[in-house]
């Protein structure tokens, strides 16, 4: 039986805890919402188990597609029992379609498909609001080991392929998402945190509307409903 123990940390989404096996941990996901690098805060009812709903979902399909990823079992409605891995200090953001930071960044419209898929990474840091970097800062810096960086690229590439496919089958435009990874006991990457609309920009594919954590940063209402509707058409594949 899973003991929850200890509280390792606390982010703006979720909560890590030891649990009485010391190669897992619990991760316990909240209804807070935040945007703008923490500079706007909120609450999103029911947001905690439908993330983890979803996120459940997702790495479920994603261990089908041989990608490995951290996840064991779900707990409960807001807690997943994950492998104990030692995070990645960087997050891997891929794009299919202009949005965001990258449509500011280019001078561009939003919702314009990309011909290619674009992978940034940023560094991991709270009080630096996530700086975007590249390989040179994270060899000279010592973020990573070089063989990791390259096979967490390679896991988004496969992840990106993958979840397009799955999207696109019920109706969905996956635009751009953000990936964490994590080294476990055997000194394997492996995919860790969350896949959910907080981390996904999800579009419906008939009607460019929203489904996901854009719908808080730009007050447009209706967040709970855009989560639970990309849930409602996830288990559809079931």
């Amino acid at each position: 039986m899973v003991q929850k123990l200890q509280l390792l940390h606390e982010g703006k989404a979720k909560k890590v805890y030891s649990t009485n096996n010391p190669h897992e941990l619990l991760l316990e996901f909240k209804d807070d919402a935040t945007a703008f690098d923490g500079q706007k805060k909120g609450r999103i009812r029911e947001k905690g188990a439908l993330n983890l709903a979803i996120s459940v979902l997702l790495f479920e399909y994603l261990e089908k597609e041989n990608i490995p990823t951290h996840f064991i079992k779900k707990i409960s409605t807001t807690e997943m029992l994950v492998k104990a891995v030692k995070i990645i200090p960087v997050e891997f953001v891929v794009r299919n379609w202009t949005a965001g930071s990258l449509a500011k960044r280019m001078g561009i419209e939003e919702g314009i498909k990309l011909k290619k898929p674009i992978l940034e990474l940023y560094y991991k840091n709270d009080e630096l609001r996530d700086p975007m970097i590249n390989e040179y800062h994270i060899e000279a810096f010592e973020l990573a080991e070089r063989q990791h960086i390259e096979k967490a690229k390679e896991y988004s590439f496969a992840v990106n392929d993958a979840l397009i496919r799955l999207f696109e089958s019920v109706g969905i435009i996956l635009a751009d998402f953000k990936l964490e990874f994590g080294i476990d006991s055997k000194d394997e990457v492996v995919l860790a945190d969350e896949i959910s609309p907080d981390s996904c920009r999800l579009w419906d594919a008939k009607t460019m509307e929203k489904l996901d954590k854009d719908r808080f940063r730009r007050d447009l209402g209706r967040i709970e409903e855009a989560y639970r509707e990309v849930l409602k058409r996830l288990e559809t594949r079931r």
